[in-house]
């Protein structure tokens, strides 16, 4: 397949591409029970409505705020997701899920790298649905703008790094990259991999996807 890429986005197309899955996320949200807010996510030791939460803080705290709370926290990274979280934690999940549906329109954000915000969305979005059985996939002009960005950099992931010496391909779009073992699947997929979510491993085919599993394992 030749290398192919994604027209690059202007910022305002990819906000347009997060609050679309933004409130997407929230009708989904809007049909669970009790028990399915308090089921584990594909995200470490959170539950859904953890995750909600989350979501919720990274669309209300701008770059000041963002900077005064990692300091506070002494760079420590998990301290200051879990003081964020905890502030749009609502008292009953309807209330957590009333301060993300607020947020839905917003363009806050703690950096200019709006396609790691897009991709946030998507991450968490599929960290919340794949263990609920929710089947709804993000358009292939989102995966591909965030799997895209999470290719290029290291960024609150080791997306790159993960990839490195790989050549990952699409089977459902046009994102494509690197050189050496194959690794393909759907963009989602190979988006969640690269997020380091290793359940998604066990969509993806290709010589390199035991290479893939294997670092994010280690990771």
């Amino acid at each position: 397949m030749p290398e192919q890429s994604a027209r690059e986005l202007p910022r305002d197309a990819l906000w347009e591409l997060a609050r679309a899955e933004r409130a997407a996320l929230a009708d989904d949200l809007g049909g669970l029970d009790d028990e399915q807010w308090g089921r584990a996510s594909l995200c470490g030791a959170w539950t859904v409505e953890d995750v909600v939460a989350h979501l919720t803080a990274a669309a209300s705290v701008g770059r000041v705020r963002w900077i005064a709370s990692v300091l506070a926290a002494r760079f420590d990274f998990d301290k200051h997701n879990e003081r964020r979280k905890a502030q749009y934690l609502g008292v009953t999940p309807a209330q957590t899920l009333a301060m993300f549906t607020a947020i839905v329109p917003s363009t806050v954000a703690a950096s200019g790298h709006t396609a790691a915000w897009l991709g946030e969305v998507i991450v968490h979005g599929q960290d919340i649905r794949r263990p609920l059985g929710l089947t709804r996939t993000p358009s292939i002009e989102a995966t591909t703008a965030a799997a895209e960005f999470y290719a290029s950099r290291d960024f609150t992931v080791p997306s790159r790094t993960l990839i490195k010496d790989l050549r990952v391909e699409a089977t459902d779009g046009p994102f494509a990259t690197g050189a050496g073992p194959l690794v393909s699947g759907t963009t989602l997929a190979l988006t969640m991999a690269m997020a380091g979510r290793v359940a998604y491993c066990d969509d993806l085919t290709g010589p390199g996807a035991a290479t893939l599993r294997d670092r994010i394992l280690a990771s």
